[in-house]
């Protein structure tokens, strides 16, 4: 299951640990590179690195944890002969990216097994392994590895293994860590003495936030979650550190999330200033005008992690696919749809950024003012919608509203209004009434009294809830009431909240993100006791460490789709803030 497993990362990539001592998915040397273990996708030979009690069963006692306020996780293991305790992490990078796993006896003396299995090419090509100076090198292509540990080791072309006896107070540590193949070996490092930057690092970050709220272990947990998908050297947000884990079980909604969406802009700027992390929110919002560069009418939805516009799509046919569900994909065919929200959705955060004291730098401004000139001619374009249909394209009534947003916020910035000079301001508070008009005209459906999906149709899309959030209308707007008592009719199955109602006999999950927008409506409407109930029901969904993917299956009591997912942490974040005192809010002046 995906609850199964935990998150470790050093800004540039992470790797998931299931709680059965195995590493199951990691991508090196970045959060888009090809993965090097993806049992995750496929089964253990498609690599993975296993360091468990020889002899396991489902039947051990297993208990793991976060060290405090950081991401180095602890597994325990209880066997008949004693404990012993496996401390995973990634020290944060210089120059070669590391992964340490230390072996700790806790009581008696346990049996170890260490089965190591590199696939790289997303688990279909070996490297050629031989030994070296305390440990042994692989090499693939472009890429090297070099595992090293204190104890005896065999291996032959397609493993490395070890079987070893830990008592005690001993402490074996491994140390896995990459580098290119044309240049020397990685040197060794002291296990110990990363640990303990590493511990300093995630504690001394969190340190930093100070945000009254009723929920501060939820909060900083997805908070630090946050931060180890924020690709460091350019400050780019990811989606989710996987690709093709299923919104629909068995089924073919399965995407490749390791990219950096436009479209999770505002959201993240909102988490992370209301969190007060400011220097993140800069390096974001810096980030996002270095991929738009000098032509914002090009403007793609994502982009890779140092703002690289190219995301092919391909399929990998020999990765069975996570619990079969195929197809396995790689890349991400949507970065090329036109959406037209992401406009609207980029000037909103720069406006956030504003009203917390980040500056207009002139670039800025420029950038925003060629963005109003691209919506004003584009704006009555249908598109593929916030969550980026790939069949016909729509006149999408959030996108519309985003078009809105994106004038809006641009005329209520004086920088702006003196830029762009009098007479096209005046020509964009004419468009700005334009397009609120035709919203409310084709975007509500007056026979069923609330907005919907698109123009033309009738569909409810949990996504309007976001209405009232950008400011569009006010909460207590008959139209926006009745829409949201739509959602949380048609699209609430246990208090959880789906994005469109389900097609066919298994639809996807329900949508964290959604849930914990309906929770920031409810709480906007004064239903705070409703709207604390609507996100203590999502805390109480999270794994065992405080992780969240993007779905949740109600009726398998699962979580579903990538993880963890990025979208659902910042919502996470907002809604508990929103919760526990006044906070920055999008739709404000």
């Amino acid at each position: 299951m995906i609850e199964d497993y935990a998150m470790i990362g050093d800004g540039e990539t992470a790797a998931l640990v299931g709680n059965d001592g195995s590493i199951d998915w990691m991508c090196w040397p970045r959060f888009d590179s090809d993965a090097c273990f993806a049992a995750l996708l496929g089964n253990a030979e498609n690599g993975r690195w296993l360091i468990a009690p020889a002899g396991l069963t489902a039947k051990a006692k297993v208990s793991r944890r976060y060290q405090d306020d950081t991401l180095i996780v602890e597994t325990d293991f209880e066997t008949a002969t004693g404990a012993v305790r496996i401390i995973d992490f990634m020290p944060m990078r210089e120059q070669h990216p590391s992964l340490v796993r230390m072996v700790v006896g806790l009581r008696g003396t346990v049996a170890m097994r260490m089965d190591f299995a590199a696939r790289f090419n997303y688990g279909d090509l070996s490297p050629w392994v031989q030994p070296c100076d305390g440990g042994f090198v692989g090499d693939v292509g472009p890429d090297q590895i070099v595992l090293r540990g204190p104890v005896t080791m065999s291996h032959d072309q397609r493993r490395i293994q070890s079987d070893f006896v830990v008592a005690t107070g001993q402490r074996v540590p491994f140390v896995l860590r990459y580098g290119s193949s044309d240049a020397g070996l990685p040197p060794p490092i002291d296990a110990e003495m990363v640990l303990r930057e590493t511990q300093d690092y995630w504690r001394d970050w969190i340190g930093r936030f100070d945000k009254p709220t009723h929920w501060p272990e939820a909060v900083k947990r997805s908070l630090i979650t946050l931060k180890a998908l924020i690709y460091k050297p350019t400050g780019g947000l990811i989606a989710a550190a996987t690709t093709s884990l299923p919104e629909k079980p068995g089924g073919k909604l399965n995407w490749d999330y390791r990219f950096s969406w436009i479209r999770d802009a505002t959201f993240t700027l909102d988490a992370l200033l209301n969190a007060g992390f400011k220097d993140e929110a800069v390096a974001w919002r810096d980030w996002m005008l270095r991929a738009v560069a000098g032509e914002p009418d090009k403007m793609r939805i994502m982009y890779r992690v140092d703002g690289a516009r190219h995301i092919p799509e391909f399929e990998v046919e020999w990765l069975d696919g996570y619990h079969h569900a195929k197809p396995v994909r790689i890349g991400n065919a949507a970065s090329t749809q036109h959406q037209a929200d992401v406009y609207g959705e980029l000037i909103d955060a720069v406006h956030l950024a504003s009203r917390a004291g980040i500056s207009r730098t002139p670039r800025i401004v420029a950038v925003e003012t060629q963005i109003v000139e691209h919506i004003e001619k584009t704006w009555q374009k249908p598109g593929a919608g916030l969550w980026e249909s790939r069949g016909e394209p729509r006149h999408y009534v959030y996108s519309r509203a985003m078009a809105w947003v994106g004038v809006d916020r641009f005329l209520r910035a004086g920088e702006t209004r003196d830029y762009a000079g009098a007479e096209r301001v005046a020509r964009w508070e004419v468009l700005r009434d334009t397009i609120h008009a035709e919203v409310c005209q084709s975007g509500f459906h007056p026979g069923l009294g609330r907005f919907v999906e698109y123009y033309g149709g009738q569909t409810i899309d949990a996504c309007l809830l976001l209405l009232p959030l950008v400011g569009f209308l006010p909460i207590d707007d008959p139209r926006i009431t009745a829409t949201i008592e739509a959602v949380e009719r048609e699209l609430t199955e246990d208090g959880f909240v789906r994005r469109k109602k389900p097609q066919g006999e298994v639809s996807e999950g329900s949508f964290i993100a959604c849930t914990l927008w309906l929770a920031d409506c409810q709480n906007m409407q004064g239903r705070t006791t409703e709207a604390r109930q609507t996100l203590e029901r999502v805390l109480a969904i999270r794994n065992d460490l405080g992780l969240l993917s993007e779905e949740y299956d109600v009726p398998g009591r699962h979580l579903a789709g990538n993880f963890p997912q990025a979208l659902s942490h910042l919502a996470l974040v907002t809604t508990a803030l929103g919760l526990s005192g006044p906070v920055l809010q999008r739709g404000g002046g």
